[in-house]
C-alpha cells in the first residue's frame, strides 16, 4: 500500500494489482476496515463512504470494468490487502458481483453486503461462506426484489432487508444505517 497524499476527502492511494495495474484508491475515515466496490459506472460512492467513515476505515476505489471479472477479483485482493485484515466489503449492483464472486473466490473478507446485484450462478454463491445482507429497494421492479430475495436462499449465510421507498439507486442516508447496523452484529 502506497499512500501518497491526504486531501480533504481522503487519503489517496496506489495498489498494484497481480497482473501490475495499479489501482487508485481512496480511505476515508478511521476504524474497522470497509471497501465499497461501485457498480458498473465505477463509481466508489462518496457520499456513502463519508457517512459510513464516522465508524469505519472506508476504502473506495477505481474498477477496471466489467469486462474483465478475473482481473477485477484480482484487484479486489489488493483494495482488501490496502485495507487491512478482514475487512467487509459492500457492493452495489455490478459491484455486488464482484464482491461475491471474490468471497466465492476465497478472498479474505469479513461480512459482505450487496444492494440489487445481478443474478450470479448457483454454484458460485454455494463458495460464499461469508455472512452477507442481501438489500433492495422497496420501490425497484418487482423482478428485482424477487431476485434479491432468490440470491438470498441460495446463499448459505445470508439475510435479506427492504429499503423502504428506495429505488434501483438507494439514498446513502437510507443505506449507510443499515449497513451499520450489519456490519456491527456479532460474528
Amino acid at each position: 500500500m502506497d499512500e501518497v497524499s491526504t486531501t480533504l476527502s481522503g487519503v489517496r492511494g496506489r495498489v498494484v494489482s497481480r497482473d501490475g495495474t495499479e489501482i487508485a484508491y481512496e480511505r476515508y475515515g478511521d476504524g474497522r476496515p470497509l471497501v465499497l466496490v461501485g457498480g458498473a459506472d465505477g463509481g466508489g460512492g462518496r457520499v456513502l463512504a463519508g457517512l459510513l467513515a464516522r465508524r469505519f476505515s472506508v476504502v473506495t476505489y477505481e474498477r477496471r470494468g466489467a469486462r474483465a471479472v478475473e482481473r477485477e477479483i484480482e484487484d479486489l485482493a489488493a483494495v482488501l490487502a490496502a485495507a487491512g485484515p478482514g475487512a467487509a466489503v459492500h457492493g452495489t449492483e455490478t459491484g455486488g458481483v464482484l464482491a461475491l464472486a471474490g468471497a466465492a473466490a476465497g478472498l479474505p473478507v469479513g461480512a459482505v453486503s450487496v444492494y440489487e446485484p445481478e443474478p450470479l450462478a448457483d454454484g458460485l454463491l454455494q463458495a460464499v461462506h461469508a455472512r452477507v445482507l442481501v438489500v433492495d429497494g422497496g420501490a425497484s421492479p418487482a423482478a428485482t426484489r424477487h431476485a434479491a430475495r432468490a440470491l438470498t436462499a441460495a446463499l448459505p449465510r445470508a439475510r435479506h432487508r427492504t429499503l423502504t421507498g428506495q429505488t434501483h439507486e438507494p439514498s446513502p442516508h437510507v443505506l449507510a444505517p443499515v449497513l451499520e447496523e450489519f456490519l456491527d452484529e456479532p460474528v
